[in-house]
């Protein structure tokens, strides 16, 4: 199985929280921290980065936190992914460069390949798709138990 970065999988997480449970009001930080575990010193740092990236809109304030950018249907898993691989490339020189012949002329762009049909699949998949799984399988948003229909 294919192993993705934890702050690559935490950002995902949060983006889809935000998508599945917002709602009027911004989505706080330690809310997404509460309800997916993950750690706030990852969170905060892909928050910023998926805010500079257009992805999600930070709101200030004590009330703040954030929105999506866009509606669900528009942002895709890949762009998001995008996002965080560069975050990543940008705190790290590590990447596949091998001395040998085999490993350029063969092995690296295999995997180049792979990345790239990894990458038109996830283009494909939105936020909304996620959210629809999610509501399929049952998962509870919070933004329904916030719901009025009192007239």
């Amino acid at each position: 199985m294919l192993r993705l970065p934890k702050k690559m999988l935490f950002a995902l997480e949060a983006v889809v929280d935000i998508a599945y449970n917002g709602r009027a009001a911004p989505v706080q930080s330690k809310e997404i921290t509460r309800r997916q575990g993950i750690p706030q010193r990852y969170l905060e740092q892909v928050m910023q980065q998926l805010v500079r990236a257009g992805i999600l809109k930070g709101v200030r304030g004590p009330r703040g936190g954030y929105h999506l950018a866009r509606e669900r249907r528009r942002i895709s898993v890949g762009e998001i992914i995008r996002v965080i691989n560069e975050l990543d490339q940008a705190n790290s020189n590590l990447a596949y460069d091998s001395s040998s012949d085999l490993g350029n002329k063969v092995v690296k762009p295999m995997l180049e390949e792979l990345n790239d049909d990894v990458m038109l699949k996830l283009d494909d998949i939105t936020l909304q798709d996620l959210c629809q799984r999610a509501s399929a399988y049952g998962v509870t948003s919070e933004s329904e138990k916030h719901l009025d229909f009192t007239i």
